[in-house]
């Protein structure tokens, strides 16, 4: 329970509507009761908790107005046996109490996401910049990822847990030798496996953060190079066994690696590479997805995307 209100902070807007929503309701009820003792009061507490909730960010003065509209209500519509200045007054003081006390919650909360989030791009940072042929690389696919899933209409916590997924979803290469991840030439077998093994090193560093395990970021983490066909790894989940976040952030990913210069070769065409995915469709990709990210390029059919001195590609999806 406790999870879904904290969800519903992301959402500061829902407030603002619960507020009118809820002042409203309060007057009338407040016009139709004939029991003043009754606990209607509380509507107006509750004004003024979403007050500070879904206005957090908005002046002073407005959160004091609207306060004070919220005060005026309760004194008219609900008076007490001595209904004078001073009991207007205290009513006041006590809802803009509650009302600021419920904007500073407001605002720890917003800055421990932000402090969350730096922490996941200094994570991110910190991977990249072992190797100058793969910077960005984090940073592009949680791009391209998220474009995806808002190209399928997929909800805003699902497009941050994408986000925050493509930022980390190779963090386990931190643990995979630098000589390995430098080679320019052709991986032996042995290698070649212990790159394999970054998903799982990945997924054992972050597992026992309590939110990335009920949002889905584990999943991107662990199960960004399974296959459709169920030949991927570490687990060989086929089709819709794997996560959906998963099988967007695999496109992503590819689209990145193959379009960007690498330590072993230039970056490719963009017509070979989304050739590529097109051709991997239903194999090493989900369909729907392919053609959800292909159906992004058509604005640029016929135009040469261009390429920083990193040889990142620098296009304006959709």
């Amino acid at each position: 329970m406790f999870n879904k209100f904290f969800r519903l902070l992301n959402y500061p807007i829902t407030f603002r509507y619960c507020f009118f929503i809820l002042l409203i309701v309060g007057i009338t009820v407040s016009w139709l009761t004939i029991d003043k003792d009754s606990n209607v009061y509380i509507l107006y507490i509750f004004c003024a908790i979403f007050l500070g909730i879904g206005f957090y960010n908005f002046s002073i003065w407005f959160i004091f107005l609207l306060s004070g509209l919220v005060v005026t209500c309760r004194f008219i519509l609900l008076p007490e046996v001595s209904s004078d200045l001073t009991t207007f007054l205290t009513y006041l003081f006590t809802y803009l109490l509650i009302t600021f006390i419920s904007v500073a919650l407001m605002k720890k909360v917003q800055k421990v996401k932000e402090d969350h989030l730096e922490l996941i791009k200094a994570l991110s940072n910190a991977l990249d910049s072992r190797d100058t042929y793969t910077k960005y690389h984090s940073e592009n696919v949680a791009k391209y990822a998220v474009q995806i899933a808002e190209k399928m209409k997929l909800k805003k916590d699902l497009c941050n847990v994408i986000h925050t997924g493509g930022l980390l979803h190779d963090i386990g290469k931190i643990g995979i030798p630098e000589y390995i991840m430098r080679k320019s030439g052709k991986l032996t077998d042995y290698e070649y496996n212990t790159i394999k093994t970054h998903p799982t090193i990945g997924y054992e560093m972050i597992k026992h953060i309590s939110t990335f395990k009920e949002n889905g970021v584990l999943d991107i983490v662990l199960y960004h190079h399974e296959r459709y066909d169920g030949k991927g790894y570490p687990k060989g989940l086929k089709g819709n066994e794997i996560p959906l976040v998963a099988r967007i952030v695999a496109v992503a990913d590819t689209f990145d690696a193959m379009s960007t210069k690498r330590v072993y070769r230039e970056a490719l065409d963009l017509d070979h590479v989304l050739n590529e995915i097109r051709n991997n469709k239903g194999t090493q990709f989900d369909p729907e997805i392919v053609d959800v990210f292909l159906s992004l390029f058509n604005p640029m059919k016929d135009k040469e995307p261009e390429r920083n001195s990193n040889g990142i590609v620098s296009i304006h999806l959709k």
